[in-house]
């Protein structure tokens, strides 16, 4: 199996999950009313998990999810999972961003999880996000493959096309760029510094993934096609020495190749 997780976690209904946050919240805040707004990420979770305990509840810290794709494997952690079925997500930050949404989100989705939640300390207020999952486990693994426009390795197709299927879309970038880093050769031979140069002058370096010596590829998830976007490309790549950039982007149905040229 790609995905396994140390402990069982079902998934429950709505109401059932609000039921505990509403417990699970009140002890959040009395954390943070006790250790301000400054402390460690992990101080508040030790703490939140003794005040969760001392109350009855059933709390797993750091619950491993390990995640593996032919020789490529990659453990992720969960913060805390309460009375085997709400996870929290853990965050000490001046607000809650996307990434941090997204990253949770990317956990509920292999675990095929409903619902789960961010708590974050690091504001005056603890502030808190709901997040729901929107795509089942067969959903995200139904797309199409859109390669109209591409003319690279094939390769480099057939990895990501593989890699998809077997996780499904709509995960964090950075999981199938990790994956991918890794099956093309690995960080020291696949990510590398390059010399850019613009109308004649050196304008510093520039990280890239390569595929090829002198043609690389990114990684996406942009859900609705943006033209634009290939248009920065081109002139990243015409700042380059390379002379290709394949530009693989994963949407929720689709998953699109695009080679844009120098």
């Amino acid at each position: 199996m790609p995905i396994r997780c140390s402990i069982p976690i079902r998934s429950v209904c709505q109401h059932e999950f609000k039921d505990l946050d509403f417990q699970v919240m009140r002890h959040a805040f009395d954390s943070h009313n006790g250790l301000g707004s400054l402390a460690n990420e992990d101080v508040y979770q030790r703490d939140l998990t003794n005040r969760l305990e001392r109350h009855g509840f059933r709390v797993n810290r750091e619950v491993e999810v390990l995640l593996t794709h032919g020789s490529f494997t990659k453990s992720l952690f969960l913060d805390l999972v309460v009375n085997e079925f709400a996870v929290y997500e853990l965050k000490v930050a001046k607000a809650i961003s996307e990434a941090h949404v997204g990253q949770l989100l990317s956990y509920l989705y292999l675990l095929n999880l409903e619902r789960g939640k961010v708590i974050n300390f690091g504001a005056r207020k603890v502030e808190s996000r709901f997040v729901n999952s929107a795509l089942s486990h067969d959903e995200r693994r139904s797309f199409s493959v859109d390669e109209a426009s591409y003319c690279g390795p094939e390769f480099l197709r057939r990895s990501m096309v593989e890699l998809v299927g077997d996780w499904g879309t709509s995960l964090s970038v950075r999981l199938y760029r990790e994956a991918m880093v890794h099956l093309l050769g690995g960080s020291e031979s696949v990510e590398v510094m390059i010399d850019m140069k613009l109308d004649g002058m050196d304008t510093g370096r520039q990280r890239f993934c390569l595929v090829l010596p002198d043609e690389a590829f990114q990684i996406t998830s942009i859900y609705k096609t943006d033209v634009d976007f290939e248009s920065h490309l081109k002139r990243l790549l015409v700042a380059s020495p390379l002379s290709r950039l394949h530009w693989i982007n994963v949407e929720r149905h689709r998953l699109q190749f695009v080679t844009v040229h120098r």
